[in-house]
C-alpha cells in the first residue's frame, strides 16, 4: 500500500473524531477579538492528538508545533467570525452544532474555522504514519481576520518571530488549490458644505448634494479600472454614507461616503487613492480622500493597529508550491484539483501580499456560503482537507 491510501485511509479512520470536533468548535463562539475561549478548546484538541508543542502568542493566535526540521510550513485557518446578523434569518441555531446528512452547520462552518479540525487531525495523521523529514509544520488558528485580513499574521512572523517558508491558506475553496486573489482597501471621501435653515436652502451650501455627483463618478469608474486575465477586473463600490447636520430641518454641512476599493495586479493603495482624487467632482468640491485604519485590542488584550490596505497577490501557476498543492490534491482527492483563485480576500494579503512567502490556498466547503445564514462544512471536505493537510508537507 502507497502512503497516499495510506493517508486517505488514516484521514476517513479519523472522520468520526473530526466531526465531533468541528461541532465543539461552532458551539463556541468566536467573534473579532473575542476568540480566547475557542483557543482554549482548539490547544486541548492539539495535545490530545499529540502536537509536540503548542503556543498561543500575544495577539492570541494559536500555533501547534509539529517536527523540527528545517523547513517551516504554515498551514493557517483564521479561527474569528462575522455576527449573525438577522436572528430570525437563520432556520437553525447558529451555534447550535447540527449535523444532518453528514454536513454540520452554523456560523462559522464555511468561513472557516472548521478547517481548523481537518489541520489538527492533519498533524495525528502525521505522527500516526511517522511522516517524517525535515520539516517543521505550523498549525496556526488566526485571529480578528474578519476585521481586518492579515493583521495577526503580521504579527506572528514580524514580532513573534515565526516565519514559514511556506504558507498554505485554509479558507474554503472547494477542495481545489488557490494561487492567489485580488487586494483590497479601504476609504473614506468627506465633503464640507455650510448649514442652513431647511425652509431655505439656498442660503447653505449641502454636502450631501455635492457627495451624489461624487458618488456617480466613482460608480462610474467601475467601467475603466484595471483588468488581469487571471485576478478579473478591480472593482469600487460605495458602501455607506453619512453626514452631518444640527438637525432634520437643516442643511447638512458635512458628507462622508465609505468605499470598498476590490485591487487587481497593477493597483495599489497609492494609485487608488490617486483615482479617486483626480475625479472632477471631487475636485471641484475639495474632496478629502483618506485611507482607513484599523484599531482594536485584541482578546489578549494587545492594542493592536494597522492601515486597511490589503495588497494584491499571485503565485505563479509553475511555482514549486503550487506543484505541490496540486501533488497533495492528488493524494487527498484521488484526482487533479482544480486550479483557481478566491473572490474574497484571506490572510495571504499578509503572506504573499505584504511579505513575499510563497503562498497557497486549499480549504473544505465552498466561498458561496461565507457569512450567509446557510453556512456548512459536509464532512467528507473535512476528511479530504485533513488528507491535503498531511500529505503537503511530503510534497515540498
Amino acid at each position: 500500500m502507497n502512503n497516499a491510501e495510506l493517508i486517505r485511509q488514516a484521514a476517513q479512520k479519523y472522520k468520526k473524531d473530526m466531526v465531533a470536533f468541528a461541532r465543539n468548535i461552532i458551539r463556541t463562539p468566536s467573534f473579532s477579538c473575542h476568540e480566547g475561549k475557542l483557543v482554549a478548546l482548539i490547544k486541548k484538541e492539539m495535545l490530545k492528538v499529540g502536537f509536540d508543542k503548542v503556543k498561543i502568542d500575544r495577539i492570541g493566535n494559536i500555533i501547534g508545533f509539529i517536527g523540527r526540521g528545517r523547513k517551516k510550513i504554515m498551514l493557517d485557518a483564521h479561527i474569528d467570525t462575522v455576527g449573525i446578523g438577522d436572528k430570525t434569518a437563520w432556520k437553525i441555531d447558529p451555534f447550535s452544532g447540527l449535523y444532518k446528512n453528514d454536513t454540520i452547520y452554523g456560523r462559522g462552518a464555511t468561513d472557516q474555522k472548521l478547517s481548523m479540525s481537518s489541520m489538527v487531525y492533519a498533524g495525528k495523521i502525521i505522527k500516526d504514519l511517522k511522516l517524517k523529514g525535515d520539516y517543521t509544520l505550523l498549525v496556526v488558528g488566526s485571529v480578528m481576520e474578519e476585521d481586518c485580513d492579515g493583521l495577526s499574521l503580521l504579527h506572528l512572523i514580524n514580532q513573534e518571530k515565526i516565519r514559514p517558508d511556506y504558507v498554505v491558506i485554509t479558507e474554503p475553496t472547494n477542495l481545489a488549490v488557490y494561487r492567489g486573489h485580488r487586494g483590497r482597501m479601504e476609504m473614506k471621501v468627506v465633503v464640507k458644505g455650510r448649514s442652513c435653515h431647511a425652509s431655505a436652502p439656498g442660503r447653505g451650501d449641502n454636502a450631501v448634494v455635492k457627495m451624489s455627483a461624487i458618488i456617480k463618478e466613482i460608480t462610474g469608474l467601475n467601467k475603466k479600472l484595471k483588468k488581469d486575465k487571471f485576478l478579473g477586473k478591480g472593482t469600487v463600490a460605495v458602501t455607506c454614507i453619512e453626514c452631518k447636520t444640527p438637525s432634520l430641518n437643516a442643511v447638512p454641512d458635512e458628507c462622508t461616503i465609505y468605499l470598498d476599493r476590490r485591487l487587481t495586479l497593477g493597483e495599489s493603495l497609492k494609485s487608488s487613492m490617486a483615482g479617486i482624487q483626480r475625479l472632477p467632482s471631487v475636485k471641484k468640491y475639495g474632496g478629502k480622500v483618506e485611507a482607513l485604519q484599523y484599531d482594536a485590542v485584541a482578546w489578549t488584550g494587545l492594542k493592536v493597529s494597522q492601515e486597511k490596505y490589503f495588497p494584491t497577490w499571485a503565485l505563479p501557476a509553475g511555482h514549486k508550491l503550487v506543484k505541490a498543492g496540486v501533488e497533495a490534491g492528488r493524494i487527498a482527492l484521488g484526482r487533479n484539483p482544480a486550479v483557481d483563485k478566491w473572490v474574497f480576500s484571506t490572510n495571504g494579503t499578509a503572506t504573499a501580499g505584504r511579505l513575499g512567502i510563497p503562498t497557497i490556498g486549499f480549504g473544505p466547503s465552498n466561498e458561496i456560503y461565507a457569512h450567509t445564514v446557510n453556512e456548512n462544512m459536509p464532512a467528507g471536505d473535512l476528511v479530504k482537507a485533513a488528507a491535503f493537510y498531511a500529505a503537503i508537507p511530503q510534497c515540498l
